[in-house]
């Protein structure tokens, strides 16, 4: 068994954290009074400013900052160095099972088929289409590879092709802020224009003339707080504000249905919606309000002929249902019931095509898509295995007898079928291929029921290789999320199968918080009910070692963003629990982030956790947020990951919350922190890039386990 060689070298870093910390934390010394209560705070000096990390000439402080975070990568390396062969030798086993000159199932839209392709040994797609057949001649619309030649970050975050075929609105991040800036480019030339709108969502919607586009921009929080129009060969100057959400619980966007006939601006908060509508064709129109907001009533909206469907839960139809109303009647005192309520039926989603409507919903925590023609006869469409994720993949067409679906499940890597209706067919198109001695037979998925500690039962999703021995001496990997109702679903990874061929079995905890089980799955795991996350996640590793699925100490831990909270809060009420940890881009500095309405997501955010300026919601928030409830104690082997552009959880919480586990921590167990310099919340672009840092957080797990490297 190898074992980490940390003991030496802790001291050195321990060291170097307090000597840099001494020239600044005095200038900068922190301490923020709420509710009578007095925080001190001595690492507040790692937060940098926009401007601050931007500006060509650094101050001090900033100096000292990247100067510090520098050295935790170095001190990164020096640790680990010796398992560098390895880590490098698992990146290519990742690496190797994808299939490197590939391209997706083309679909039809507007007359030419769209195919994205990669090719052997290069990062970033090609987006190309083909006219009137699959197997027309190719025009490619953007390579990526030759627009990010140069940049240490490139990512495309939309293409909108115009109705006329003839231009192609796109949109690039290169600082991995989320921060978008569209172009355009004609289709019949390649020339792209020399107007581009800086600093926007990256979403773009044609209107039907051809010459309109509609877009959304942030504030210096980040939030889509307005929408422009723009006119093509105009300068960006001259675009033109048709949308202002002044309320910043509340962020807004804008897309046009799939009948093509609206163009739809949204405002949302965690719960409420409201909608604003205006004819597609008539793009210099005024928007009308659909229905006003109110509070705690969440809606969406699709259109079909003379009707909107509205997908709701008006009427304390906690696991929603679909509403219809006239087309030119859309208060809410004109919706009627089109498909009711059902307590075991939680609808998360409608798609309205020309023929029937699809309903992406949830029953017995499993995915389904039911069909409903516009008949009223309905169906739901049947797959196999008892555990599986099953969504609505790409439909832009609205006049079709077939809708797209993607399938996956722990076992089976993803496949795309088509449904055809009528016939209820599915026809297999793709299925992602994984190179190597891949067969899905070798390996077992089950579905269990923990109970947790309060009585209520949480499943728990397990996948291992067939041969693995469940005697309670193996390891096994824990994930969870549990927060802003995101369910963490059954899929397939080929990159996890360096895990579980070595000997690792690989669990997801699907912990209240999230969505799995329905509404009150949610509601149940936030607010003042936030803790049932945590301890749902604990007693769920408790039932996998008490029941062999693992042994008492190779049970390891990870989760990422607000999964990054889920493990900071289960490591301090439960250090001994976990062999080992990683903890991505973890939200762990959870009253300093709630009290401060100047960071990307935070006031739009107190309907999940609670606005601390209440005294009550404070006071919760403190007693569990992970950074604020270090102790001077024990802590498990950890990996700590971050972005230095990270907009979604700003860098300084998991560096903040490193330096006081330094500080107060009194074991030996490693402890390391890994900052990408030119990254953020989604971690590095590019298909290859990103699988170097699974490959460390896997080398990490591997020699914690004990397992042979090799």
């Amino acid at each position: 068994m190898s074992v980490f060689k940390f003991r030496s070298e802790e001291p050195e870093i321990f060291k170097f954290c307090r000597s840099v910390e001494a020239p600044v934390a005095r200038k900068l010394e922190h301490r923020h009074e709420a509710h009578g209560h007095y925080r001190e705070d001595p690492y507040q000096w790692m937060r940098l400013s926009d401007e601050q990390k931007e500006a060509k000439d650094p101050d001090e402080q900033t100096r000292e900052v990247i100067n510090y975070l520098n050295s935790e990568n170095e001190y990164h390396e020096k640790v680990t160095a010796h398992l560098c062969d390895f880590e490098n030798k698992l990146f290519e086993e990742i690496k190797s099972r994808i299939k490197q000159t590939d391209m997706s199932v083309p679909y039809l839209n507007n007359g030419y088929y769209y195919i994205t392709r990669y090719e052997e040994g290069k990062e970033y797609p090609v987006y190309t289409r083909r006219k009137g057949s699959q197997d027309g001649k190719e025009e490619i619309l953007l390579d990526v590879n030759a627009l990010a030649e140069g940049c240490e970050y490139y990512h495309v975050g939309s293409f909108e092709v115009s109705p006329d075929n003839r231009w192609i609105a796109y949109s690039v991040d290169q600082v991995s802020r989320r921060q978008y800036t569209i172009f355009f480019k004609n289709l019949h030339n390649g020339e792209v224009l020399a107007e581009s709108i800086p600093k926007t969502s990256g979403n773009i919607v044609w209107a039907n003339d051809n010459k309109h586009v509609f877009y959304s921009v942030k504030d210096k929080a980040l939030r889509d707080y307005k929408i422009f129009r723009h006119e093509l060969g105009t300068p960006v100057s001259q675009d033109v504000q048709v949308y202002h959400e002044k309320d910043e619980a509340f962020h807004t966007y804008v897309y046009k249905t799939r009948s093509e006939q609206f163009l739809v601006i949204g405002s949302s908060a965690t719960l409420s919606n409201e909608f604003r509508i205006l004819e597609a064709a008539q793009p210099l129109g005024q928007f009308r309000l659909f229905h006003a907001r109110e509070q705690k009533l969440e809606y969406e909206i699709d259109h079909h002929g003379d009707h909107w469907y509205v997908l709701t839960n008006a009427d304390d139809a906690f696991n929603f249902k679909v509403m219809q109303t006239p087309i030119t009647h859309t208060d809410r005192s004109n919706w009627r019931d089109y498909i009711p309520h059902k307590e075991s039926v939680f609808i998360e989603g409608i798609d309205c095509f020309k023929d029937f409507m699809a309903i992406e919903q949830r029953e017995g925590g499993n995915t389904r898509i039911r069909i409903r023609d516009w008949s009223v006869n309905e169906h739901v469409i049947v797959f196999e295995e008892k555990s599986y994720t099953v969504e609505i993949s790409a439909n832009p067409e609205f006049d079709t007898r077939m809708i797209r679906l993607n399938y996956t499940s722990l076992t089976t890597p993803s496949t795309i079928y088509d449904y055809e209706v009528a016939d209820r067919k599915l026809h297999f198109l793709k299925q992602q291929e994984v190179i190597g001695t891949f067969n899905s037979a070798d390996y077992v998925t089950e579905l269990i029921q923990v109970r947790a500690r309060d009585g209520v039962s949480v499943p728990v999703s397990v996948v291992y290789h067939r041969d693995y021995p469940k005697n309670g001496t193996m390891p096994l990997l824990l994930y969870g999320y549990g927060s802003y109702g995101i369910s963490m679903d059954p899929m397939f990874s080929s990159a996890r199968l360096s895990l579980l061929d070595r000997g690792f079995a690989f669990a997801i905890a699907h912990i209240r918080g999230g969505q799995e089980m329905g509404r009150k799955w949610y509601e149940s795991g936030k607010f003042f009910e936030k803790k049932n996350t945590f301890n749902d996640f604990i007693d769920c590793g408790q039932y996998l070692v008490d029941h062999h699925y693992c042994g008492a100490q190779k049970l390891f831990a990870m989760g990422g963003s607000a999964g990054g909270l889920l493990m900071g809060a289960v490591i301090n009420q439960a250090p001994q629990r976990w062999a080992g940890v990683v903890a991505a881009v973890p939200f762990v500095d959870v009253v300093s982030t709630m009290l401060d309405d100047s960071i990307p997501l935070t006031t739009g955010e107190f309907d999940e956790w609670g606005n601390p300026a209440q005294k009550d919601y404070y006071d919760y928030m403190l007693s569990y947020s992970p950074y604020d409830n270090v102790i001077s104690g024990p802590y498990p082997p950890m990996l700590v990951t971050t972005g230095f552009h990270d907009s979604q959880v700003q860098y300084w919480e998991p560096a903040k919350w490193v330096a006081k586990l330094r500080d107060l921590k009194t074991d030996h167990n490693p402890l390391i922190m890994f900052c990408n310099m030119d990254t953020g919340h989604g971690g590095a672009s590019g298909r290859f890039r990103r699988l170097k840092e699974i490959a460390m957080e896997y080398t990490f797990l591997l020699e914690l386990s004990g397992l042979v490297l090799e």
